[in-house]
């Protein structure tokens, strides 16, 4: 159950879409319903579409806040539009020639890496604006007469505009769109991303284009199917978006669903009192990890397969190691699990859809840590049998028995996803266990203690909702916008008046497109922010806006505690950030209605290495205050958890799982 104020909408409705599952949070104003089905790639919108018929919920009335991977999916199997890009004279190459970054440092003959724009779909034009914002060359006749030759013999399905210092000056931008074709989905770098570095200026132009009719076509035949029902959508920065602006502005939507979870997990702290989580997010594909201290890290340094993606969104390290993932055998002869996944459709062995190999559920499964019976509350019998031989077929191969290979399986991811929270912790300086391990997604809770042991951690943490809670997040999550442009020059060259209405200014761009969903401007929170480095540096550091000469004084202390040394040198300015947002949804978990005196038995359960029954307790008859060690199983409708030997459960008084090394 939950509360919220009454100013709300009736009923909301949170969809998360993954590669396996399609997870659903109903909120009602009172109490929380959720469900899962599985996913459909091919169109997503039909999972959708059978998880609320399955629900018995009706549209009118209802807000669907939905976290699609339409986007992502898209730009991984490269199956975006057919896109022209127009680009400076001489600079039709900066796309392909990037970084001039190897993949492998140390392969002399790398697998060639296909351009993301094909060259004859590139068009060069001799307009040129300097870094000082000064006219070089003008847009011509010629130039007019090239571009649109260009689109009667290529027929591009979209067009990305990327022109030099188009965030000092985007006229020649504005002009090239206005010849277009209405037709043709245009991108604007100085719409997209208004920021220096033309490679990843022009990246996420890009990407904007090349997979912004495929988003903006989904969402409209997502809207047809569920009218009246309003959509927003979740940004990759945390905040929503309304269905029409989000097919405008494509590129932002990259981690839609994993930004659910971290909202998710935010709110759970929230009503915890807990502010410092390491975040694991386990789904049937991939598992994300994140850091929260307080509040959601954004990085403007993100990527999506082999590009970089310099649009704001939450600072997490995504590898692909999930429940799905397939356990195979190299041509060393050792065993290695991931990335491969076998997605929704077959799926594991155990799903009985036709599934051959052997995966990281089947292993879970063969060791009894996931029950047969009981999965998606029983909806879904899992076959043990075809789990019990895919993963004989590895275990013939390795020597090895049923239950050494599955557990086998089972501890190389567990490695794998530790190694994913280092990078985010100890690889940034911050040791990890002071902090809380968070788990969620659908097969989170059984590797949660063995990661926790991994690092050295002795507070873990399973929510309520765990198996959903991306899709609880989305319901958590504020209308909002982040907005920048760059400004560049030393920082105590601006005066506190200047930079003030330049962020000002920002503020109202970012104000106009929320007040047109239809917010009041009365609601709109705004919080500035800069993108600092030392003169000559690369790479810079986002700190909240102090004033000028605060903001010197944080940037050293931020640069030494990040990179071990502060420099004598100059401060420079790069870049003007600004959050705006409305205040989000007034959700409450409220207290379990039982008493521990009310606690059920559990029943018992034979798992892998353990000779006596294992205990096995249903999580929706847990009651607060509830205490028991383990080894143990907690199951539930969407998710399992498992709790070895040497940890102990306590049960809140909102039914989140606090778990402790004893």
């Amino acid at each position: 159950m939950a509360t919220c104020d009454s100013a709300q909408p009736r009923v909301w409705l949170g969809v998360d879409t993954g590669g396996t599952f399609t997870d659903f949070v109903l909120f009602d104003g009172e109490s929380l319903r959720v469900h899962k089905v599985l996913s459909t790639p091919s169109a997503p919108e039909q999972a959708i579409l059978q998880g609320i018929r399955e629900m018995g919920v009706s549209t009118a009335g209802l807000q669907v806040v939905h976290g699609s991977t339409v986007a992502t999916n898209a730009i991984l199997e490269r199956k975006g539009m057919r896109t022209l890009y127009v680009t400076n004279r001489g600079l039709g190459d900066v796309l392909s020639i990037g970084r001039q970054a190897r993949r492998e440092l140390y392969n002399l003959q790398p697998q060639p890496q296909l351009p993301p724009v094909p060259r004859e779909y590139c068009v060069e034009v001799n307009a040129r604006i300097g870094a000082d914002g000064r006219r070089v060359s003008r847009l011509t006749e010629d130039d007019r007469e090239r571009l649109l030759e260009a689109i009667r013999a290529l027929e591009p399905e979209a067009v990305a505009i990327n022109l030099l210092f188009s965030f000092i000056d985007d006229s020649d931008e504005r002009a090239i769109e206005r010849w277009l074709p209405e037709a043709l989905f245009v991108s604007r770098s100085s719409q997209v991303l208004p920021e220096y570095k033309e490679y990843e200026r022009g990246i996420a132009t890009w990407l904007n284009a090349y997979i912004g009719p495929l988003v903006a076509g989904y969402l409209e035949r997502l809207n047809r199917a569920l009218a009246p029902a309003p959509v927003t959508v979740m940004q990759s920065s945390g905040g929503t978006v309304s269905a029409a602006r989000a097919g405008e502005k494509a590129v932002h939507l990259l981690l839609s669903g994993p930004a659910g979870g971290l909202m998710g997990a935010r709110f759970i702290g929230q009503q915890t009192q807990q502010s410092q989580f390491l975040t694991f997010d386990m789904g049937g594909t991939s598992t994300d990890v994140a850091l929260i201290d307080g509040d959601i890290a954004l990085t403007s340094e993100g990527r999506i397969g082999p590009w970089p993606v310099a649009v704001p969104m939450v600072d997490m390290h995504t590898i692909g190691a999930g429940g799905g993932s397939i356990a195979s055998i190299d041509n060393g002869g050792l065993l290695q699990v991931g990335p491969e996944s076998a997605g929704a459709m077959p799926g594991p062995a155990c799903y009985g859809l036709g599934g051959e190999l052997p995966t990281v559920t089947d292993a879970n499964l063969v060791l009894g840590r996931l029950q047969p019976q009981g999965f998606l509350g029983g909806r879904m019998s899992l076959d043990i049998e075809a789990a019990t031989t895919a993963v004989m077929s590895l275990a013939g191969k390795l020597q090895l028995g049923l239950e050494e290979t599955a557990h086998g399986i089972v501890t190389l991811a567990n490695e794998h996803m530790a190694q994913a929270l280092r990078v985010i912790s100890v690889q940034r300086g911050i040791d990890p266990r002071p902090y809380m391990l968070v788990s969620f997604g659908g097969a989170g809770g059984l590797h949660v203690c063995a990661l926790a042991d991994a690092l050295g951690m002795r507070r873990a943490l399973v929510p309520v909702h765990a198996g959903v809670l991306s899709a609880l997040g989305m319901l958590a999550a504020p209308r909002a916008r982040q907005v920048s442009r760059t400004l560049n020059g030393p920082l105590a060259d601006f005066s506190e008046e200047v930079l003030m209405q330049k962020l000002q200014a920002l503020a109202a761009d970012g104000a106009r497109e929320l007040v047109a969903e239809g917010l009041a401007a009365s609601e709109i929170q705004t919080a500035f922010s800069l993108d600092l480095r030392y003169q000559g540096q690369s790479y810079t550091l986002n700190l909240p806006w102090q004033g000028v000469a605060a903001m010197t004084s944080a940037f050293h202390a931020a640069h030494e505690q990040r990179y071990g040394h502060r420099l004598a040198t100059g401060v420079e300015l790069v870049t003007l950030r600004c959050g705006l947002q409305a205040s989000p949804p007034r959700m409450h978990l409220p207290m379990l209605a039982d008493t521990v005196s009310g606690a059920r038995e559990a029943t018992f359960g034979r798992l892998a290495g353990y000779s006596d029954p294992v205990p096995v307790w249903s999580r929706s008859r847990l009651c607060g205050g509830q205490t028991f060690a383990g080894p143990a199983l907690v199951t539930e409708t969407v998710a399992t958890t498992w709790l070895p030997a040497g940890w102990c459960c306590r049960v809140d008084v909102q039914g989140n799982l606090l778990l402790e090394r004893s």
